[in-house]
């Protein structure tokens, strides 16, 4: 048994059983025990590989898409250049060198990175050898200026709330003990809300998420972009609209009970896009239509990229480009379950890649 099983043991013997959104917390950022300060998450000897780690042509035509924006939006002599969970620094480190050759650019912006974990910025620091980088544990630390943002990622990590329609009204799935080890239940029935319109479109039984951060963070980065100009690249795996339970663990690359480790897996849930471009329009923002990450990725120009980088390789160097190529944009791979967003000031195009 770990030592964070042990303390949450001992926190529900105490206080009795705690909602899903409160284990998540521990799990991933207790600053001792927790999955980003303990383990190595990324890449083939991590527990998950992300689309930066896939190729590099990813985290370049993201970075060429804000550009686009910045030009389009008259290339404000000062911006923020920000990633929302950066992971080792690698889709950044892309993105600076896609964008190198655009004009004025990198003279211009100022780059900040939103992580918590000081064993990830230690990574990034190394990835981003050379940039002038500013730490911030909060999107609400960052200037209120024209704002240039990408996250890939990030909105599924955060906590989420579980809850099941009993009647007209909800009770949630908490995490408790059974026959002393950590186990699910649900709570009493109450009316929750923020799930009053979910009323209309579930029935009995069905279970619904709710991420208590995303709003918050959302609405503060969309009140910059409108308030300052700029643009928001959201990429990420969910849907329009959360029904049933997404809550996923994975060690090793494969997924495991997220009650077996805590602290030692990762853990995600897909995220409600819906929600997404409702903030953004609750803050005075446009947003894009919530795309396939395949459909962006060709928009953008990807197939022509990865005949460029082709040129000279032969071997697994070339088979390696053909399979990243494959898993970015093919629908049974991450094509069709990963969505990009788009978020820009009110009456602005949404970046290249993406339409209204």
């Amino acid at each position: 048994m770990s030592a964070l099983t042990d303390q949450l043991t001992a926190r529900i013997s105490s206080d009795g059983p705690i909602s899903l959104a409160d284990f998540m917390a521990e799990c991933l950022l207790h600053p001792e025990h927790g999955y980003y300060t303990t383990q190595t998450p990324f890449g083939t000897q991590g527990d998950f590989t992300t689309a930066p780690e896939i190729s590099q042509m990813f985290g370049e035509l993201l970075g060429l898409s804000l550009a686009q924006c910045w030009l389009d939006q008259g290339a404000p002599g000062t911006f923020t250049l920000a990633e929302l969970g950066p992971g080792r620094g690698t889709l950044m480190a892309d993105l600076l060198r896609a964008t190198r050759g655009v004009p004025g650019f990198h003279t211009a912006l100022q780059l900040y990175l939103v992580e918590a974990s000081p064993n990830l910025q230690q990574q990034q620091a190394k990835a981003l050898t050379g940039s002038d980088v500013t730490w911030v544990d909060t999107v609400d630390k960052l200037p209120q200026q024209p704002l240039f943002l990408v996250a890939n990622e990030f909105f599924d990590a955060l906590p989420i709330r579980q809850f099941v329609r009993d009647g007209e009204g909800w009770r949630e799935k908490r995490i408790g003990l059974v026959d002393g080890n950590l186990g699910f239940g649900l709570g009493p029935e109450a009316p929750q809300p923020a799930l009053e319109h979910r009323l209309l479109d579930t029935t009995n039984g069905d279970l619904v998420e709710l991420s208590p951060a995303t709003a918050p963070i959302l609405s503060s980065l969309a009140q910059r972009i409108a308030s300052h100009g700029g643009a928001a690249l959201i990429a990420d795996y969910g849907d329009w609209r959360s029904l049933g339970d997404t809550l996923q663990a994975l060690k090793s690359h494969a997924p495991v009970d997220p009650l077996e480790t805590p602290g030692e897996s990762d853990l995600t849930a897909h995220v409600d896009f819906e929600v997404l471009c409702s903030v953004a329009a609750g803050a005075g923002c446009a947003h894009s239509k919530v795309t396939p990450q395949g459909v962006f990725l060709e928009r953008l120009g990807i197939t022509d990229r990865a005949r460029s980088l082709a040129a000279g390789r032969e071997g697994e160097a070339l088979e390696s480009l053909i399979a990243a190529h494959r898993r970015l944009t093919h629908p049974s791979e991450m094509g069709n379950l990963f969505k990009v967003l788009g978020i820009t000031p009110a009456g602005i195009a949404p970046p290249p890649g993406l339409t209204a």
